[in-house]
């Protein structure tokens, strides 16, 4: 099973499970995020990184260059303050 069947799988088991009141809320805030114009200048599938640095919890920094040096990497991005 690759990556993308196993997201799939994995929305599908927290589809069925989650109170119907947190899905809508869910679907909600993603349709506001969409219908926002968003997704126009969102990075696609594919799409070559910029180069960064972050911080660690422990306050090191870490480049992106590094960590593509190790081998492939995800990136996930969270959005700071609700």
């Amino acid at each position: 099973m690759n990556l993308q069947d196993q997201l799939n799988a994995y929305k599908q088991r927290f589809l069925e499970h989650a109170p119907e009141d947190v899905v809508a809320l869910m679907k909600r805030s993603t349709n506001r995020l969409a219908d926002s114009g968003i997704l126009n200048t969102a990075y696609q599938v594919g799409d070559a990184a910029p180069h960064f640095t972050l911080q660690r919890t422990n306050a090191e920094e870490v480049e992106l260059a590094e960590l593509i040096s190790r081998g492939p990497l995800v990136l996930s991005f969270y959005r700071g303050k609700w």
